[in-house]
């Protein structure tokens, strides 16, 4: 018996056709050509599910290097002398690992094409990983800036992190109501100039983002914090929905009732609001005391529920209403504050992490299981056969 996908769902894949548009002259004109000389150089025994993951591992591991030399970012703040600055040669290995970490992401599924093992699978792992993924940009950025003189706060940090995991959740409630997966512009815009401020942090050091714009009066901090907020509000939130609009005028999509047009949306909008909530109300100041443990909490509950919209739009089955790590945190929430728990609070946190991080890898590796089991295929794995073509092992 099938823990997670039923019979229902598995028989949505079957009949899946993958959907999907893109309109970026950076991905068009810059990403796509690179890539399309890359994969050549890829043997074909390698498996693209191999390439994905070893590019999301990649942005963990930066993830975990920085946390290791900065896990309250006071490093790169002048405020706080007695954290010492992060290695310069961090800053080449993000660099490295993020351009790498695009790269494999942008070629895994050309690498299917070229072995001729495509499959649901892949599209499944690919944005399932993308969507945990999404928690490691912002946080790779503010290690540059840090809190303190020419920063910004980690409350402030936080929902810029919100607004980016948003972007990829209504990119995919659009496809679940329009049949057609729209990829933002931001996305390689923001993996590139990632990878560029990582190399210019590496090659000047991280003092010259210490400086304030003149006439604006902004910090360089405050600059990208901005730029961040523009690119949700210019180049993905009025596309989306403007693009979920025609479909209902011109009859293109899923013509759902707005009720169940809307349902994908309220999992993640109850996780935001109760870590909002929390964050904003804790008496022992979480946010400020542990942030990363708070950043790494919302990305990995977040991407359960992104992974739950994402197995249902390409199934065309009915969206989860509310995922079920939900309950536990309002215990958690309600007891932070109506509890004088004190230290208590930062245990609370840690065991709703623990719970929710174990949870989450079980649910990838059973639908993993699930789906090579129902379409006969290996994930991680590719061979060759006689004819010169390649198949994926049973």
């Amino acid at each position: 018996m099938n823990a997670y996908l039923s019979k229902e769902i598995l028989a949505g894949f079957d009949s899946y056709k993958y959907s999907a548009i893109d309109t970026s002259p950076v991905s068009n004109y810059v990403c796509h050509p690179f890539w399309n000389k890359v994969v050549k150089i890829v043997p074909l025994w390698i498996a693209p599910n191999l390439l994905t993951l070893s590019g999301f591992l990649m942005l963990v591991f930066n993830f975990f290097l920085m946390t290791y030399y900065d896990p309250h970012f006071y490093a790169s703040s002048r405020d706080f002398p007695e954290n010492p600055p992060i290695p310069n040669w961090v800053w080449l290995v993000a660099a490295f690992c993020n351009f790498l970490s695009h790269t494999l992401d942008g070629i895994d599924g050309k690498q299917a094409r070229r072995t001729k093992t495509s499959s649901p699978l892949g599209e499944l792992f690919d944005h399932g990983l993308d969507s945990w993924a999404t928690l490691f940009l912002p946080v790779g950025l503010y290690s540059i800036f840090g809190r303190g003189e020419y920063g910004v706060g980690v409350y402030r940090v936080y929902f810029v992190i919100i607004g980016i995991m948003f972007c990829f959740v209504v990119s995919h409630w659009e496809k679940y109501n329009t049949g057609v997966l729209f990829l933002p512009w931001g996305y390689d815009i923001g993996q590139i100039g990632m990878t560029g401020v990582y190399l210019i942090t590496y090659i000047f050091g991280y003092e010259m983002w210490k400086f304030t714009v003149p006439l604006v009066n902004l910090t360089a901090a405050e600059l990208f914090e901005i730029v961040c907020y523009l690119g949700f509000l210019g180049l993905t939130f009025p596309f989306t929905f403007w693009n979920v609009y025609q479909s209902y005028v011109q009859k293109t999509g899923k013509m759902r009732p707005f009720s169940e047009a809307m349902r994908p949306l309220v999992s993640t909008l109850a996780l935001f609001v109760l870590m909002i909530v929390w964050v904003t109300y804790s008496p022992y100041d979480i946010v400020e005391k542990q942030s990363r443990l708070i950043y790494w909490t919302t990305g990995t509950a977040f991407s359960n529920i992104a992974c739950q919209l994402i197995i249902s739009q390409m199934s065309s089955t009915r969206c989860e209403f509310l995922n079920p790590k939900l309950l536990p945190l309002l215990g958690v929430v309600a007891a932070s504050l109506l509890m004088p728990l004190g230290q208590g609070e930062v245990y609370l946190l840690w065991a709703y992490c623990i719970f929710v991080t174990l949870d989450h890898i079980y649910f990838g590796v059973l639908v993993v299981q699930e789906m090579c089991k129902h379409l006969k295929i290996n994930a991680l794995t590719i061979k060759p056969v006689e004819n010169g073509h390649t198949e994926q092992l049973p």
